[in-house]
């Protein structure tokens, strides 16, 4: 894995529990349509071993998606981790705790799965898109992701483009958290681009149930 791992500053004092999750320091971004945008940077401790042990201990697996008249390899390697299965890192699953607890009284139930993508290089990527199978088409709901690895950049625009809302861009660096909530999901849409070059990222996107 060709990737140049950083030395991490241990957790700042008044942080949240032994792990070091500090939810104080997560800042929204208000976005139209009733979307909204948090961001915690260098949010998850142990971030260098987390990203190895997702690597390591994930069970990738490849896709392949319809497209038109062929068949076309998804350009990432995907696994979900669906309720009651451990995650390959115990950090992670004090994040899922950490965040479930933050977000209790808006989201009003834990976040229950985690999906996972592996970006392997700057060819890696996925397109415009907004997490709306499920209750996401008709609800506010949730989607916290942590990134490792490399920066990469998560776009988002409106999916009703000429009604305003400009689009924004938010460089996820490693150890970083972004949740999208509010009506995020059937009013805006996210993709990560693919860049001329880029080293290993891997993101895990923390959902409630019936979130897809």
């Amino acid at each position: 894995m060709d990737f140049q791992a950083t030395l991490f500053e241990p957790a700042p004092a008044g942080a949240d529990g032994p792990t070091g999750l500090d939810t104080g320091r997560i800042e929204r971004r208000e976005l139209s349509h009733g979307a909204w945008v948090d961001v915690g940077r260098s949010w998850l401790p142990d971030a260098d071993e987390v990203l190895e042990a997702l690597v390591r201990e994930v069970p990738w697996r490849a896709e392949r998606r319809q497209m038109y008249d062929r068949l076309v390899d998804v350009p990432r390697l995907v696994h979900t981790y669906m309720i009651g299965e451990t995650l390959p890192h115990p950090t992670l699953e004090a994040a899922r705790d950490a965040l479930t607890a933050h977000y209790a009284a808006e989201l009003g139930e834990p976040f229950r799965t985690a999906g996972c993508c592996y970006y392997r290089d700057g060819r890696d990527s996925v397109a415009w898109h907004g997490d709306t199978i499920g209750r996401g088409s008709t609800h506010d709901t949730m989607v916290a992701i942590v990134s490792v690895g490399d920066p990469r950049k998560l776009a988002l625009r409106p999916r009703e483009r000429d009604e305003g809302g400009e689009s924004i861009v938010v460089t996820m660096g490693h150890g970083d958290l972004v949740v999208m909530g509010g009506s995020c999901q059937r009013t805006w849409e996210h993709a990560v681009p693919k860049v001329a070059s880029a080293g290993p990222r891997v993101s895990v996107q923390f959902r409630p149930f019936n979130v897809f």
